[in-house]
């Protein structure tokens, strides 16, 4: 990730192409995180272009609290400018959701997102967050979502007409080398 706007949003460092892919690889063989690549589905079902170049953006399940499996901590990407505001991270969290809250148990969800983030904070809090925490040495805010059978029943509607299917690995583009 080489955008320093994107890097200043999420907290993350740069990295290049490589050490995407590699990090990709590692968060596939981790059971404790799940990420799903957000996609302009125009552009890819008409494959107009490589798949790579209809990417827009990712989002992530963290599942990292051992004491407490049913907590996941989400996270959302939108790393093509013109494609903000779209509804597309919307979609893709809602999305990652309703995967946790079907697939892996998850009953409480936690974002954390940097406090100047207010584009992602009202998207979340669209969403049903709640701010619970302002930790001001990281300039971050924590939203939570406790997942009742009223917020369960809300999200399942909300993804209905999602078709879950089988993940198939795709081929590495070349001079990426696989380890």
């Amino acid at each position: 990730m080489q955008s320093e706007e994107l890097q200043r949003l999420t907290a993350s460092e740069p990295l290049s192409l490589e050490q995407e892919y590699e990090m990709q690889r590692s968060w596939q063989d981790d059971a404790d995180k799940c990420t799903f690549i957000v996609l302009d589905t125009e552009r890819w079902s008409g494959q107009a272009c490589a798949d790579e170049d209809c990417m827009v953006g990712d989002v992530n399940l963290f599942l990292t609290d051992a004491e407490d499996p049913t907590l996941g901590e989400i996270e959302i990407m939108i790393a093509e400018p013109s494609y903000r505001g779209r509804g597309f991270g919307k979609e893709a969290t809602l999305m990652m959701m309703s995967y946790g809250v079907r697939n892996l148990g998850i009953t409480k969800f936690e974002a954390k997102i940097g406090q100047e983030n207010e584009a992602s904070i009202c998207m979340f809090k669209k969403l049903h967050f709640k701010e619970v925490a302002v930790n001001s040495v990281f300039q971050e805010v924590t939203l939570r979502l406790d997942v009742s059978d009223q917020e369960r029943r809300w999200l399942l509607e909300q993804t209905n007409h999602v078709e879950e299917k089988s993940y198939v690995e795709l081929k590495l583009p070349a001079g990426v080398l696989e380890t």
